[in-house]
């Protein structure tokens, strides 16, 4: 009997506004789609959240012993800056900057996003496609989008009619926007003469004499519209109506909401039963932001190398701060509440430790651990619920505590269950990794500090030979030590 048997689950699916009892297309196989990266900068913490979220929900399928196929792409063209229909493709705009090719700086930033991940510890999806490897499915989907009626080419563009659609179904079914309140506050924009409606998006982009990202197609050289990708990739690996589409929830609208629109034009049906969105990240209670200046990314987490962190962190660290909040919820971003995670990581890895020396005793006490197995069952079943999952885990690692201690006992079967269910939960589920917390900067500064006491020894004793040697020898190596009325600090250059 495979899990998912006994355990069912729930999903707040975006499209209802509901948790629903989760029901897949083909009963043990699971269909998930999540919008990848826009591969023309370093991976932004916020995007490593949604993959995060996406990666321990891919974990908690196959713990159950559903056969997934998890699809998530690389967006490698067609993303322009606005994310709508102006301005310049943003992976061009760079290439164009750093005087490189396009697929250089797909390649870049592809290799910086797996690398991320992989430290991380994420698990690979099962398909990674690109958008230029599906160009001639793109422009399929078009030919039929015009044929069926809602498209219209326009000086060597294709734009979806957006109003056309909205006379039969209906456009903003996912957002909850009126296509009324749409037209009523959208102004003119100049570019946009091509269109019909100022609403209406673009499939397929005429390629303007310096647009350095240009295919051929029925309508002249161009480029495809980045909704279009999306809804081109997720189908021809998932079919025509799959069971999960995932992404950030500022894809929402529009983007999302034109995947919808395009494959209902398409093929008459909605593509999708359940759609998941992680909500976003704040940094210190405001919005990240590089034009603010309020932003960091993973590497510098990692290596502490920002004034917004103390220290670095280790990425099992980083991923218990992120599973300590639901995927749907804002989560916060600071120095203190990682420094907090850590504690809280470390007492976790200590019982453990622990729990691995028990010895069990003939009975246990009132903690029992198939109930409390099912409590943990019961916070993943209900859409994922990772702070509550967490919360329990601490309660088995209080248990633990008390048995060490000597005020509680667990008997021989207890003891193996509960050691299998938590390295199951917090290494499979939770994607942690059992390693030191103490980062590299950590070791440093105790080094430094030891090395400082010794200079004061010898100071005291007036062995000023020897304090200036290690004054000296840390000024070779770029530490600089400074005395003060509070005692000795250093720097490092």
């Amino acid at each position: 009997m495979k899990l998912f048997e006994e355990h069912k689950i729930k999903i707040y699916n975006s499209i209802t506004g509901k948790k629903e009892a989760f029901k897949p297309i083909n009963e043990g196989h699971i269909g998930l789609y999540v919008c990848g990266p826009t591969v023309y900068s370093n991976v932004h913490l916020g995007n490593v959240r949604t993959f995060m979220s996406f990666d321990m929900i891919f974990r908690y399928f196959k713990h159950l012993g559903y056969k997934v196929r998890y699809v998530r792409n690389i967006t490698d063209a067609g993303h322009l800056e606005n994310d709508e229909d102006q301005g310049e493709d943003r992976i061009a705009k760079k290439a164009r900057l750093e005087q490189l090719e396009p697929m250089e700086v797909v390649q870049i930033y592809t290799v910086d996003f797996h690398n991320i991940l992989n430290t991380f510890n994420f698990l690979p999806p099962s398909i990674e496609p690109t958008a230029t490897g599906h160009i001639v499915e793109q422009i399929e989907i078009i030919k039929e989008i015009i044929d069926n009626g809602f498209a219209y080419e326009a000086n060597g563009s294709i734009y979806f009619d957006v109003i056309k659609y909205n006379e039969s179904n209906n456009y903003g079914v996912l957002s909850g926007r009126k296509i009324e309140d749409l037209i009523h506050n959208t102004r003119a924009l100049d570019g946009q003469s091509d269109k019909k409606n100022p609403q209406d998006f673009a499939l397929w982009k005429k390629a303007e004499p310096q647009h350095i990202m240009r295919w051929p197609s029925p309508w002249g050289i161009g480029f495809p519209g980045w909704h279009l990708e999306c809804t081109a990739m997720s189908t021809k690996y998932l079919g025509e109506q799959f069971d999960i589409h995932g992404g950030g929830l500022d894809l929402k609208f529009p983007h999302h909401e034109c995947e919808i629109a395009q494959a209902k034009a398409w093929h008459n049906h909605n593509p999708v039963n359940y759609w998941m969105h992680a909500n976003m990240l704040t940094l210190n209670g405001q919005k990240m932001a590089k034009s603010t200046g309020n932003n960091i990314l993973p590497a510098e987490i990692l290596s502490g190398d920002t004034d917004k962190l103390s220290k670095g962190f280790s990425p099992s660290v980083v991923r218990f701060f992120m599973m300590q909040a639901h995927y749907r919820s804002i989560l916060d971003f600071s120095n203190d509440a990682l420094l907090a995670s850590e504690k809280g990581f470390q007492k976790l890895m200590d019982a453990l430790d622990t729990l691995s020396s028990l010895s069990a005793s003939e009975v246990s006490s009132d903690f029992d651990v198939s109930a409390w197995k099912q409590s943990c069952y019961n916070a993943m079943n209900d859409d994922f619920n990772t702070p509550i999952l967490i919360a329990e885990i601490f309660s088995a690692v209080k248990y633990v505590n008390q048995i060490k201690d000597g005020t509680n006992t667990i008997d021989a079967e207890s003891l193996k269950l509960l050691i299998k269910t938590l390295d199951a939960f917090i290494f499979d589920l939770l994607g942690l990794q059992k390693t030191s917390t103490e980062s590299s900067s950590d070791k440093l500064a105790d080094t430094v500090q030891l090395l400082i006491s010794m200079r004061n020894e010898a100071r005291s004793q007036k062995n000023f030979a020897l304090s200036d040697q290690i004054r000296d020898q840390l000024a070779e190596i770029g530490i600089q030590l400074k005395d003060g009325k509070e005692g000795t600090t250093f720097s490092v250059e």
